[in-house]
């Protein structure tokens, strides 16, 4: 399925957004999810279920100032 991770359009085979993230590599981070512009938080992406064209967005937390 296509979908548009962080603005990129990508191919996946996962089918929840906690696979996806594994398949990217955001395993063990600290990050922020969105599907389609609504917050997902840690505990419902093993239950997010994705579908072709969902925009995901994954945001890490930054310091600074």
């Amino acid at each position: 399925m296509k979908l548009q991770l962080n603005g990129d359009m990508i191919e996946t085979q996962a089918a929840m957004l906690d696979g996806l993230l594994e398949e990217q590599g955001f395993t063990g981070a600290k990050i922020a999810t969105a599907v389609n512009g609504d917050f997902v938080p840690a505990p419902a992406r093993a239950t997010c279920a994705l579908s072709e064209g969902d925009r995901i967005e994954v945001l890490a937390p930054m310091q600074g100032g």
